[in-house]
């Protein structure tokens, strides 16, 4: 068996794969503070809820975008599991071409969830990572990463909007039934949701206009992306699963021999 690791900013994700399937998956918080036994008491118990041993694990693959936590992340594979992992970075073959002014500057998650989706749709295409931040890759018809656009994330907006100001609070992430709110609640809801839609659909729009193109396909994921693509007229399908699917790409292409 093989974990994928995703290391977000908010959350790490851990994907078990059986051959090329997704048995198990796991989120937990990312913590710079949690120690390597603490990540890996907490990963071996969840494996154990779903009757995987740690012997059962033959490799692991991860993706970072907080490099703090890569040594702590190693330490628990080669102490838990007595693997070392294989890390995206540098040297990492993933069959995909970055067409950036500054390539070291591309996220890993970037890399990886632009690889998944041209492996499992092919291009020209259009990834949205409804993450902490909300990032869209760009990736043509020929497997290249021809460019991001960052826009702050749907959480990180309304925490925001409730930690600045005096009389807002924390509300829940639903669609409202009508744009023109009524109450504090329904009025932050509106904005949030109906405005990262209108957000999507504008910068999608001006992709396909710099592309030169009619149609392309839109990929969402992250933990909002399926109440974002109800509102949205751009997004073409949700895939919650698409960074480990990635990370389970790249494992083969790097060590399939």
């Amino acid at each position: 068996m093989l974990i994928a690791i995703d290391i977000g900013n908010t959350n790490i994700k851990y994907g078990v794969f059986n051959g090329d399937e997704l048995v198990a998956s796991f989120r937990v918080s990312s913590r710079i503070s949690r120690t390597s036994d603490e990540y890996g008491s907490v990963l071996v118990g969840l494996l154990n809820s779903r009757n995987i041993k740690a012997s059962d694990i033959k490799d692991i693959i991860f993706s970072s975008v907080i490099p703090s936590l890569n040594y702590t992340m190693c330490h628990m594979c080669e102490f838990f599991f007595g693997i070392t992992p294989l890390i995206i970075g540098p040297g990492v073959k993933t069959g995909l071409n970055i067409r950036t002014d500054n390539t070291k500057e591309v996220g890993a998650d970037i890399i990886v969830n632009s690889v998944s989706a041209f492996n499992k749709y092919g291009g020209p295409v259009v990834v949205i990572d409804f993450g902490t931040a909300t990032t869209f890759d760009v990736i043509n018809e020929k497997a290249e990463l021809v460019g991001v656009v960052i826009a702050p994330g749907v959480k990180t907006s309304l925490e925001g909007l409730a930690t600045k100001t005096a009389q807002l609070p924390m509300v829940e992430l639903d669609a409202p039934k009508t744009v023109i709110g009524k109450n504090t609640k329904h009025c932050m809801q509106s904005g949030i949701i109906f405005g990262f839609a209108g957000l999507v659909d504008n910068i999608v729009r001006k992709i396909k206009a710099e592309l030169g193109v009619k149609e392309i396909k839109v990929v969402a994921t992250g933990g909002l992306g399926e109440i974002i693509a109800k509102e949205s007229k751009s997004i073409t399908l949700v895939d919650r699963t698409l960074t480990l699917d990635g990370l389970k790409v790249i494992y083969e292409l790097n060590r399939k021999n």
